[in-house]
């Protein structure tokens, strides 16, 4: 036990120095065998109490017998020497064994293998971070707190049901990020699993308190009034509902004061309001989507904008690259994905035992993803990136050279001033907002310390399917790619000209139900000089 324990510790201890467990689902997986470790110590532990328990009882058992026996009449007891004898040992020293078997602590062993397995447990901020997750999967997807806390989410294996207390620690994460609209959500749906049975430690006026002061604070005060007097029925002396029911009360008089003293003024505008409110309505029905819906749209499978016609444009090929000597023999899969910009698709272009090395190599290593400041000038960790990444460099291993120039024969692009793999693995709600590979005219030394220019184009392998969401979406031109595992997709992000494609903006959706690993090749201008001629237009 003592050696399975060190090097558990030694295991952990080398992957997890670093904390941000959420942000990667391949090493929150190793937390599972943490867990069945300390289950296994705990399992010993409890072996041991009952054990020792049973010693007790068995010993207890039979004093309870020899008790009844002797009071019955104590001096004719007493009278047999042997009997007298026996009671003085037993009060002299076996009850003095006893209390040491009842005194005997067997949790020693298990409270110091916590222990030291708890400075590789997750943080607050892990728990917090896969909270927010949840709630971004809930908004992105549009799903009920019913649907989520059910567990009813697309393609799952292993279904899971939240308890009242799963979702009112998930409505205090929201609570204390001032975020009262999810607060309401999810204390709502505790305070529903309470009213249908569920048993919880959690009481229906714990939850009620912190739903009242979300749903205040969203301005509904009849609907704050309402579960204020509820509360009360249920705890009449709770201090804060009694305050607040006069407070709701004398804001809601004095709203309905304002209201009458309006609503003659109202009467007299009101046809004026409703021919205003037509042309404000005709005015948003003209206005573009934000950017923001429309990547939710896309992550949903919806909004996406390829016509029948430019839809029978796309082909699928065996591709050789103008005769590549590489690909003669063995051509690979091309499939047209998207038109303008064009994305194409390559299949069964990275084999299983390829992506097992690449993300062996990878998972040890993975670090929170950063992103480029353009105000810094530094990578930086971002919210609204959550996933975990390595670098690998060809001369590592041959599989990651293999890998590169089959990057360079497809592409027919160098690669020697391209960045290394770029390995990434999505963690709860993984995802990546819309952003550019490539730098602006904004930020002109996005890559100058690189020395290769501006990133001309980008290569990303799908190395696992994914069950539901994470798809790669293009907002800006309606596109959506879904993960395939063992196929690349390829775009350009700049014209021939230099000039940047703005249409190639695009995100990573996030992971609803699944594992999301990817690797992605940044393909820089320096070398491209004869292999993409430049062109005179700037959007050629």
């Amino acid at each position: 036990m003592a050696l399975c324990w060190f090097l558990l510790s030694f295991l952990f201890h080398s992957l997890y120095a670093h904390s941000d467990f959420f942000a990667s689902i391949g090493q929150m997986t190793d937390l599972l065998y943490t867990e069945k470790g300390l289950v296994t110590s705990l399992k010993e532990y409890i072996r041991q109490e009952e054990n020792r328990l049973e010693q007790v009882k068995e010993w207890a058992d039979k004093l309870d017998s020899l008790t009844i026996t002797a009071t019955q009449d104590p001096e004719g007891f007493l009278g047999h020497p042997v009997n007298a004898f026996k009671l003085m040992k037993r009060l002299n020293s076996e009850w003095a064994d006893l209390e040491s078997l009842v005194l005997k602590d067997t949790a020693n062993g298990f409270i110091s293998n916590l222990t030291a397995q708890r400075q590789f447990f997750p943080t607050d901020e892990d728990q917090t971070g896969a909270a927010k997750a949840l709630l971004r999967l809930q908004d992105t997807y549009q799903l009920s707190a019913n649907t989520i806390s059910n567990g009813d989410l697309p393609g799952v294996v292993h279904k899971s049901r939240m308890t009242v207390a799963d979702c009112f620690e998930l409505g205090k994460i929201a609570y204390s990020e001032a975020d009262y609209y999810h607060t309401e959500l999810w204390m709502a749906q505790a305070l529903t699993q309470l009213d249908e049975g569920e048993e919880s430690t959690i009481d229906k006026v714990s939850v009620m308190d912190y739903l009242n002061y979300a749903i205040y604070q969203q301005g509904e005060l009849e609907r704050a009034l309402e579960l204020t007097k509820r509360m009360l029925k249920l705890d009449p002396n709770h201090q804060r509902a009694n305050g607040n029911l006069k407070y709701f009360e004398f804001q809601l008089e004095k709203q309905r004061k304002a209201e009458a003293e309006k609503k003659e003024q109202e009467d007299k505008k009101r046809e004026k309001k409703v021919l205003d409110k037509r042309e404000a309505q005709r005015k948003r029905s003209k206005d573009p989507l934000p950017e923001r819906k429309k990547y939710e749209m896309l992550c949903r499978g919806e909004g996406v904008k390829l016509t029948p016609r430019r839809q029978s444009r796309l082909f699928c090929r065996y591709f050789d690259n103008n005769r590549n000597p590489q690909l003669l023999l063995a051509p690979v899969k091309q499939e047209d994905e998207w038109d303008r910009p064009r994305i194409v698709r390559y299949h069964d272009i990275i084999s299983d035992s390829e992506i097992k090395t690449v993300k062996e190599m990878a998972k040890p290593r993975l670090k929170r993803a950063t992103v480029h400041d353009p105000i810094m000038g530094k990578l930086t960790t971002a919210h609204y990136r959550v996933s975990k990444s390595a670098w690998l460099s060809g001369y590592e291993h041959s599989t990651i050279e293999k890998i590169n120039q089959r990057i360079e024969d497809i592409t027919g692009l160098e690669m020697d001033t391209a960045e290394e793999l770029q390995v990434a693995n999505y963690g709860v709600g993984g995802q990546y907002e819309p952003h550019f590979d490539f730098g602006r005219k904004d930020e002109p030394d996005a890559f100058k310390e690189l020395g290769t220019g501006n990133r001309i184009a980008t290569w990303l392998f799908y190395m696992s399917d994914v069950s539901a969401g994470g798809a790669t979406v293009f907002p800006d031109v309606g596109a959506a790619v879904w993960p395939k595992k063992g196929t690349a997709v390829f775009w350009y992000n700049l014209f021939a000209s230099g000039e940047g494609d703005y249409s190639t903006r695009h995100a990573a959706c996030p992971v609803l139900v699944g594992n999301k690993w990817v690797s992605n090749k940044w393909i820089h201008e320096r070398g491209q000089e004869f292999r993409r001629p430049c062109e005179m237009s700037e959007n050629e």
